[in-house]
């Protein structure tokens, strides 16, 4: 059976921390983080499998707190 995954929406900001650090690792380290450019981080969050927030449902707050999961993501996986 397959496993089943509630959609991601822009607030899930856990969630597509999670997503994008399985998508990059440690390609990304936290000073890289903080330096995406916001468009990039737009389109990685879309082709998110399970997804469905709309692109203009995204604000720029959305973008702060994924980012800041996604160091915390990072931060969690270099112990």
């Amino acid at each position: 059976m397959a496993h089943f995954e509630p959609p991601i929406h822009w607030k899930d900001y856990e969630d597509i921390a999670l997503k994008l650090y399985e998508r990059f690792g440690d390609e990304f380290n936290e000073g890289k983080i903080y330096r995406i450019r916001f468009t990039e981080l737009i389109e990685w969050v879309l082709q998110i499998p399970n997804f469905e927030g709309k692109r203009e449902e995204c604000n720029e707050g959305h973008l702060e707190m994924i980012q800041s999961s996604w160091v915390y993501e990072w931060r969690d996986n270099q112990k």
